[in-house]
């Protein structure tokens, strides 16, 4: 497994799936355009590492959304990942104070999961817990999902990492079992996930297991972001407000939140915007 990747694998003798994500390149890229303090960063990256190995898990045609909004210091976290294993993400943070944690930085947000596969989106509520993110995803995959699961995520600048591990449903594990493979995914840090972390690590975590390790699949850093779409926003800004905006600055700057793409639009384009959708009216009242 080379880094940017996910790799799934499962024990021979335990009902237990699982799948370990690598980010470094692509986690950098979405880093490089922000400038997030420790916690904020350590945060997005285990939200990163998390809808990665959300979405490897599940079978659809689509995207995933992992959203965080609504508290007083974090003021909205997204994470976006396709089923093709492309990621985006951003958080949006008050920068005049610093969390002392994660508890005191989620508090009074809530989260959500959204899986967008077709004309119904899903979305599941998640309960923040004070502890962490993984365990708040482990009580949604309890709860929302039911299926028990085990996650362990990890993050610093340089690269985000995870670990899943679900019971097969339908079958009954021994809880000791179940217990131990907690015990070990706990023991994951970033150090584990120097360099290029694959077989080798799942070897050294489950050395008294029987592990079958399938095919890894690429992750990538790629927006969504298009001159279409920055176009749409300033229709809806207003033919009124951006004219404004001009009069007083000269030109607009819009800025992707999640790759800093900026793009530039002056009098001629904002009148080329509003003009494409004028419609002629009819030549006579019926």
């Amino acid at each position: 497994m080379s880094a940017d990747s996910v790799i799934p694998f499962g024990f021979e003798s335990i009902p237990v799936r699982g799948a370990l994500i690598h980010l470094s390149r692509s986690w950098r890229r979405m880093l490089r355009d922000h400038d997030y303090d420790a916690l904020v960063t350590e945060t997005l990256g285990h939200a990163a590492a998390a809808t990665g190995l959300i979405a490897q898990s599940l079978k659809f045609d689509g995207a995933i959304t992992l959203q965080i909004q609504g508290g007083v210091l974090l003021r909205m976290l997204v994470m976006q990942c396709t089923s093709e294993l492309e990621l985006r993400g951003m958080a949006s943070v008050d920068t005049r104070r610093e969390a002392s944690g994660f508890a005191e930085l989620t508090g009074n947000s809530h989260c959500a999961v959204t899986v967008d596969a077709g004309e119904r989106p899903y979305q599941g509520i998640v309960e923040i817990n004070n502890e962490s993110l993984a365990a708040s995803l482990e009580h949604y995959f309890a709860r929302s999902a039911q299926v028990p699961s085990h996650i362990a995520l990890v993050a610093n600048e340089e690269i985000a990492g995870g670990l899943l591990l679900q019971q097969v449903p339908g079958q009954r594990i021994d809880e000791d079992d179940w217990n131990r493979l907690h015990y070990l995914a706990a023991t994951l840090s970033c150090r584990d996930f120097a360099g290029e972390a694959g077989m080798s690590l799942i070897g050294k975590l489950f050395a008294e297991d029987d592990v079958r390790v399938y095919r890894s699949r690429d992750v990538d850093f790629r927006c969504r972001c298009s001159a279409r779409k920055t176009e749409d926003v300033l229709r809806m800004l207003g033919e009124h407000e951006a004219r404004e905006a001009l009069e007083e600055r000269g030109d607009i700057e819009i800025i992707c939140e999640y790759c800093g793409r900026r793009r530039l639009y002056d009098a001629v384009d904002v009148e080329r915007l509003f003009t494409d959708h004028v419609f002629s009216a009819p030549d006579s009242v019926q």
